[in-house]
């Protein structure tokens, strides 16, 4: 029996499985100045929340084999993580499941280990956690993940172009399928919007918010830039600036500087502890960005979360966190794009935007839509690696 879905705008047929699909997540990579396993996965919430929405969305069992410095075993929120220095191939063959997910593009030579130490029935998809832009300058990696890409019976993209990309530089096989999800969702909650103007401070109407790095990607200056030119419609605006990476705060305060009008209205607050963002996303009205390249933008999703509204730019990973339906987009590097679609989505009913982004995310960017998806992808996999190995033992 076959059911047919539609999510993230792709169909897909699953067939359906008289047994849960069994996941383990495999993570190859950690920070080697955590010394605690609890640390590590307080600090590493989208493999955890991952995890958890796979068992919410039916899922199971669902295991994390995270290499670390020391060997440690728990079990939280119905996950079971095993933590060890090496072997992490034998980890997984031990547990044995229908999917073995891979996090990175950038393991080849481990994911083909893995592939050879597993069960044959095991699937194993690698999911991307970067939009691509440094594929040009490793050659040597783009060698090796060509002879081991056969291992890999799927691949995970957050948009159809960063696979695009990924399959031009040889690290996808021709004819190996490639699937559309979000890498991962928040629990950021919303507060109440007047308590929210007040802790973080914010005002204005329209009220802007940035979180970012100040660096070229992000392009701080042209967002500054348009933001100077809408002052004459909006006049009452004014821009928060939240950032770590310091790279034009010179030039950002320089911009700032010479402009009489920006002076008044661009605050620049610099790094914010991650627990009080959801006041500054809260009292947002509007959420801006000048990104030309993101591989998930986490920032926007935590803001769509908390109802600001976006107003970013037209690249593959904002398009498909505004789904089209919310706030506006606009052409990286161009000031007047953002000066007029700032202005455009002042004029509407921002309540309304709100409330279309509010059943935006709950559809399609919160961990249950996340975790739906990954588990119709996973079945599909699953039920198409057990169809190639039918199709050789009868051939």
């Amino acid at each position: 029996m076959k059911k047919e879905y539609m999510s993230m705008g792709r169909r897909i047929k699953v067939k359906t499985r008289r047994r849960p699909v069994s996941v383990v997540q495999v993570n190859y990579t950690f920070d080697k100045g955590l010394t605690d396993p609890d640390e590590l996965l307080d600090r590493y919430f989208t493999l955890t929340g991952w995890s958890e929405a796979l068992i919410g969305a039916g899922a199971g069992p669902v295991a994390v084999v995270q290499r670390f410095h020391r060997a440690s075993r728990l079990t939280r929120n119905g996950v079971a993580y095993v933590f060890q220095p090496g072997r992490l191939s034998q980890a997984v063959a031990d547990i044995g499941p229908d999917i073995a997910h891979v996090n990175g593009l950038v393991f080849p030579a481990r994911t083909w280990m893995l592939r050879r130490v597993i069960p044959a029935r095991t699937a194993i998809v690698v999911q991307s956690h970067s939009a691509g832009g440094a594929i040009g300058r490793a050659p040597g990696l783009r060698r090796l993940a060509r002879v081991a890409r056969g291992a890999i019976d799927a691949f995970l993209f957050a948009a159809e172009e960063h696979a695009a990309s990924w399959r031009r530089a040889g690290f996808v096989a021709p004819g190996r399928p490639t699937y559309q999800v979000m890498e991962a969702s928040t629990m950021v909650q919303p507060v109440n919007r007047a308590a929210a103007r007040s802790r973080s401070g914010m005002d204005g109407s329209p009220a802007l918010l940035w979180v970012g790095r100040l660096n070229a990607n992000k392009d701080p200056l042209t967002v500054l830039d348009g933001f100077e030119r809408s002052l004459g419609a909006l006049p009452a605006a004014t821009v928060t600036m939240i950032y770590t990476a310091e790279d034009l705060l010179p030039a950002v305060r320089e911009r700032i500087e010479r402009s009489a009008v920006l002076k008044e209205r661009v605050r620049l607050v610099g790094t914010v502890p991650h627990a009080r963002l959801p006041e500054f996303y809260s009292a947002a009205d509007m959420f801006v960005l000048g990104s030309h390249r993101e591989g998930s933008g986490y920032a926007l999703m935590e803001a769509c979360a908390c109802g600001a509204v976006p107003v970013v730019t037209d690249i593959p990973t904002f398009r498909l966190l505004t789904g089209g339906v919310v706030g506006a987009l606009w052409t990286p590097g161009d000031a007047a794009a953002f000066s007029r679609a700032l202005v455009d989505v002042s004029r509407r009913d921002l309540d309304a935007e709100r409330a279309r982004l509010a059943d935006h995310f709950a559809r399609e960017l919160s961990w249950d839509a996340v975790g739906r998806r990954a588990v119709e992808i996973y079945e599909n996999v699953v039920n198409r690696r057990d169809r190639i190995l039918r199709a050789r033992e009868n051939g």
